[in-house]
């Protein structure tokens, strides 16, 4: 299922490890503050302002911690472009892990309300998303639109049990000799899907820890492990005429988004497969 939007690399973006406030998502991510919709919109488009919803879901607990709007050629767009928001809920930002609403919305009809299941991970900084297995909520520009995505979000919630019983279940499992290695064949597979440029770096490269907690070997430690050298790069390898690089981290939010989910199901499969 593909995202309702897309960020190109470099997209406005802003992060913190508090929530963020208003005054600080304008001056990056002004799309989410648009009075109007875009004028190319009829009167048939049922217009619900981005902050109007985040208002909302902040009564009911979940905070944004993260903001990104797309870049535009079109100036006159700037202020109703995709953008895209992080919000963690007040009573589950405690921990190694928190779970996280990921909203994307526009106000010029080039996508929908889409709420998706999110994680992030404190001891790495790195949000995982979840697969479609646990959520992927659309509301269509039309009726009630505040109302059916505060009802999205606790839907979103909910499936985050499943997703405490799926991680549960991957730390139980442990991996034996060369299966690692294949889960991290297939990883690379997911991100370097070229057959006519080989992937610069080895699925033992994934493989390494990049601290001390992550040397185990049960499913969950593995998949941490492979999602954070993908995602953040820095890995020494080679171009296919032999030339000496280190791989980029995942700048585009929606190639991240892809990736994370892709990996996700990849370990939702090896779950599955040891189960």
């Amino acid at each position: 299922m593909s995202l309702a939007s897309r960020f190109a690399p470099r997209s406005p973006v802003l992060r913190s490890d508090r929530p963020l406030l208003d005054d600080q998502i304008r001056a990056v991510v002004p799309s989410i503050f648009a009075e109007t919709p875009h004028e190319s919109r009829s009167q048939r488009y049922s217009y619900i302002p981005t902050a109007t919803v985040l208002s909302e879901l902040r009564q009911e607990g979940f905070l944004p911690f993260m903001v990104c709007q797309t870049r535009v050629r079109n100036e006159d767009r700037r202020e109703y472009t995709k953008h895209l928001i992080r919000l963690r809920h007040a009573s589950q930002i405690n921990g190694d892990e928190a779970n996280e609403i990921i909203l994307l919305n526009s106000h010029d009809g080039t996508s929908s309300y889409q709420m998706l299941a999110g994680q992030f991970r404190f001891v790495c900084q790195n949000g995982l998303v979840c697969g479609d297995t646990f959520a992927d909520i659309r509301v269509p520009h039309k009726g009630d639109v505040a109302g059916q995505v505060i009802e999205g979000a606790y839907e979103v919630l909910k499936g985050f049990e499943r997703v405490q019983e799926a991680r549960e279940s991957m730390r139980a499992i442990t991996l034996e000799a060369g299966e690692d290695d294949v889960f991290a064949r297939s990883a690379l597979a997911l991100k370097y899907d070229d057959p006519d440029k080989p992937a610069p770096v080895t699925e033992s490269q994934l493989l390494v820890p990049r601290r001390w907690d992550d040397r185990k070997s049960d499913l969950w430690s593995i998949f941490n492990r492979v999602q954070e050298n993908l995602v953040k790069g820095g890995l020494t390898g080679r171009t296919a005429n032999g030339r000496r690089q280190r791989t980029r981290p995942v700048q585009g939010i929606d190639q991240n988004l892809r990736l994370n989910r892709a990996l996700w199901m990849l370990a939702e499969g090896m779950r599955q497969l040891k189960s």
